[in-house]
């Protein structure tokens, strides 16, 4: 039985692989359009793509699925699944009633927390204890269908949202390898969610990687770690922006908030096992954040220490917001 997949960013890749390495046939991979990229603005192919052509499948690029052309090219297949693995579009009811099993979608929180966009960095701004994988059977809702398979994860203090991204990624693969052999058998009673336990997951913006020094450390800290890689936690200093890439919370009080001050004794004794030696801090509104990388706006990113180096008077300063 022939499956069509569906995914675009390197989150997909590991799902793509492990579905060919099980056997199961692929009749072609919907990706998104290649996108401008880079300072050059050079149209660069989704991670999705790339892999498919590595392994021989074929690949259609849509600009989007409800085109009547694609509707009946995607028909022409006759796929007896789906599965998409963040697409990046919401597929219509036209589209999902193609195939007589429908398509199953990987989404990389435990539904219906976190329904949306960005669920990785949405967790860990909550500070959740733990997220997952959920594939459910879509409908033309956001991440609304009925569940199939659910496997949770723990959230570590040092996940970024990028690593966090990875380790899903794998959970991802191996839950969808399990799951979609067991779904197209008849093995699986989808379960509706409840949707009054349902959040949001919104799109993440440029602006929202702003650093509010009048929230608490803790706070900060989670979106230092939840904007990693993507849009960054940044803050002012000299007109241009200050990236903070690594950070860590910790008690402390006495100075404005956005002032950097020296840590004391105690509060480097809370620091993380091998945080940088030179980690100053910056006093928030509760707390102090430690910072351990940071990177001024056209350099690369430092240990704190070494950066401290290279900015004479910087304790004492105070970094806007």
């Amino acid at each position: 039985m022939a499956i069509v997949f569906l995914g675009t960013p390197a989150f997909a890749v590991p799902s793509l692989r492990r579905l060919v390495d099980e056997g199961q046939e692929i009749a072609a991979v919907f990706t998104q359009p290649d996108r401008p990229t880079g300072r050059g603005r050079r149209p660069s192919p989704p991670a999705v793509k790339e892999a498919a052509r590595e392994l021989g499948l074929p690949v259609r690029q849509p600009e989007g699925m409800s085109d009547p052309s694609v509707l009946a090219e995607l028909a022409s297949l006759s796929p007896e699944a789906g599965v998409g693995v963040a697409y990046g579009q919401i597929l219509r009811r036209e589209v999902l009633e193609i195939p007589p099993k429908g398509v199953l979608n990987v989404h990389p929180a435990l539904l219906p927390r976190h329904r949306g966009a960005s669920p990785i960095p949405a967790a860990i701004l909550a500070g959740d204890l733990e997220t997952g994988v959920t594939i459910i059977l879509m409908d033309p809702g956001m991440d609304t269908g009925p569940i199939l398979a659910q496997r949770s994860l723990p959230i570590d203090d040092s996940d970024t949202a990028g690593a966090l991204t990875e380790k899903l990624a794998d959970v991802a693969a191996d839950l969808v390898a399990e799951t979609l052999p067991r779904w197209l058998r008849g093995e699986i009673d989808p379960q509706p969610q409840d949707h009054e336990l349902a959040t949001k997951a919104p799109l993440l913006k440029k602006e929202h990687g702003a650093i509010d020094w009048a929230l608490p450390a803790v706070d900060i800290w989670r979106r230092v770690r939840a904007y990693n890689p993507w849009p960054g936690a940044y803050t002012t200093m000299d007109g241009g922006l200050l990236r903070v890439w690594q950070a860590w919370p910790l008690p402390g009080s006495g100075a404005m908030a956005g002032t950097v001050i020296t840590l004391n004794d105690e509060q480097r004794a809370g620091l993380p096992p091998g945080a940088d030696e030179g980690a100053f801090g910056v006093q928030a509104g509760d707390g102090v954040l430690a910072v351990l990388t940071a990177q001024r706006e056209g350099r690369r990113v430092l240990p704190a220490g070494e950066f401290l180096r290279g900015m004479r008077d910087f304790i004492g300063r105070r970094l806007g917001s």
